[in-house]
Formats: C-alpha cells, sequence, structure tokens
C-alpha cells in the first residue's frame, strides 16, 4: 500500500488522482467508487452524502454524488460514464464512514460503466499512484492526512 504524507492509497485500486477518486471491479462488469483519504482529509468530517439514484447515468467526468462537510460541498465525479446500479445506504445515513473507513464501508455507488476499457487505461494503478499523488498534493499545497 502506498502511504503518501500520511494517506494511504491501497494497491488493489485504479485512481483518478485529479479528483481524488478510487475505482475497484466488482468482477460482474460494474465498478465500485469512492473518496481517496486525501478527499476526505482535505474535506474534513462529511455531514451529508447525495448519491445519484440507481437507475440514473453519469456523464464521464461529472458528478456522480455529492458531498457536504463542515467546510466544503461538491461533486464526487467519476472518470466513467455509465449507470448508477448500486449507492451506499449506509453512507447516506452515516456519511463520517467515508472519513472513517473510505476504502471499504466508506464507498460511494456502484456503476455499470460504459466504456470501462477505455476509462481503465486512463487510470493509476494503486502500485503506481505515490509519485503522482505527491506531485498533486505538492501542486495543492496539502501537506497530507492528519
Amino acid at each position: 500500500m502506498a502511504n503518501v504524507r500520511g494517506c494511504n492509497l491501497p494497491d488493489d485500486r485504479l485512481y483518478d488522482v485529479d479528483n481524488h477518486i478510487w475505482f475497484t471491479e466488482v468482477g460482474d462488469g460494474t465498478v465500485k467508487i469512492g473518496m481517496t483519504t486525501v478527499a476526505t482529509a482535505m474535506a474534513g468530517q462529511l455531514v451529508a452524502f447525495t448519491p445519484k439514484k440507481v437507475g440514473r447515468s453519469v456523464k464521464a467526468g461529472k458528478s456522480c454524488a455529492t458531498v457536504e462537510s463542515g467546510k466544503w460541498v461538491g461533486p464526487a465525479k467519476s472518470a466513467a460514464a455509465g449507470e448508477v446500479v448500486a449507492v451506499n445506504e449506509d453512507l447516506v445515513g452515516n456519511p463520517s464512514l467515508a472519513n472513517d473507513d473510505p476504502y471499504d464501508k466508506g464507498w460511494l455507488v456502484i456503476l455499470q460503466p460504459e466504456d470501462w476499457a477505455s476509462v481503465k487505461g486512463g487510470l493509476t494503478p494503486g502500485s503506481e499512484v505515490a509519485a503522482p499523488y505527491e506531485a498533486k498534493m505538492e501542486s495543492d499545497g496539502f501537506a497530507g492526512c492528519g
């Protein structure tokens, strides 16, 4: 597992570093999407999570959910277009799960992606994510995870 400035980034994920989002293939053609520890550390304690509803489509580069903390409200952007097939209802009821456990219990949505093969090629594998994340944190002026 990569650890960049105190932020854990598991090897078994694919990362959209610019948007602080991770993807993992579920095995049935769908992908699970969540926020990285970097995203949750930058946002602070999450207080609201509003996912797109099951059956709704997501355009590439657009929001699959809105997340809100005491200091930030914004979109969780999916690099993949597709249809939302599941939402994390536990996270709706307890948004801080994303702060406590962003890679397991704190996932956002599961998407049936339209063109996963081409999207996947543009994501950074966990085994190679340390250097791009170090550069992103440096450019954003982010000191790291608490």
